[in-house]
């Protein structure tokens, strides 16, 4: 195989994303990477990714899937997931750990709005959905729930009356969990005095 090729094969058994690291064990140089990048075959996303030039087949799903990993779908885009609005997000709603920096987000490639969250409460209430074919982690309901009333401010309010609303009407919701998360979140009163209102005491 050629260098082209391997480096292809590589990039579409990725996924059509390819870190540096895959293609090196493939058995291409630093060198090659770079020429393929000056004859147009391969594209530099940011620092240490790449796709083939000119692949606009990659969702923004993919895109978040391979160059932020720990990033979980939270908040507004957990919402329109779960059908709690209508309103269809600019920007992905994306929690992270503090750690992760700024740089790094701004080169994600897609329109990101970040939450970033305490290491010790950064994965309760995290699952999974399929996203357009890709899987990402995601807050579940009762997470979701919680998280509207800890960033309300951040909020229209109309979407927050919605989504609590909506939650309120799920026959699926778990009760138990929102107020363990609740909790763990220090929104419980918030949430408990508006879940009575909304559920009849």
């Amino acid at each position: 195989m050629t260098k082209a090729e391997i480096a292809k094969k590589v990039i579409n058994d990725s996924g059509g994303i390819a870190k540096t690291s895959e293609l090196l064990a493939a058995g291409l140089y630093k060198s090659d990477i770079g020429r393929l990048v000056a004859d147009g075959l391969l594209e530099r996303i940011r620092h240490g990714f790449y796709q083939l030039a000119g692949n606009l087949d990659i969702t923004e799903a993919e895109y978040l899937s391979r160059l932020i990993p720990e990033g979980i779908v939270c908040v507004e885009s957990a919402l329109f997931h779960y059908g709690y609005t209508d309103f269809t997000p600019r920007d992905w709603s994306i929690a992270v750990p503090r750690a992760v920096s700024q740089p790094k987000l701004k080169t994600a490639g897609v329109p990101l709005k970040a939450y970033y969250i305490r290491s010790d409460v950064y994965e309760l209430g995290k699952t999974e959905a399929d996203f357009d074919g890709t899987t990402l982690p995601i807050y579940d309901k009762e997470r979701t729930i919680c998280d509207c009333f800890k960033y309300r401010a951040r909020l229209d309010s109309e979407l927050f009356a919605k989504a609590v609303n909506a939650y309120a009407n799920d026959k699926e919701k778990n009760l138990a969990s929102l107020g363990r998360y609740a909790k763990k979140l220090r929104v419980y009163k918030k949430v408990t005095d508006m879940m009575e209102v909304l559920l009849g005491g």
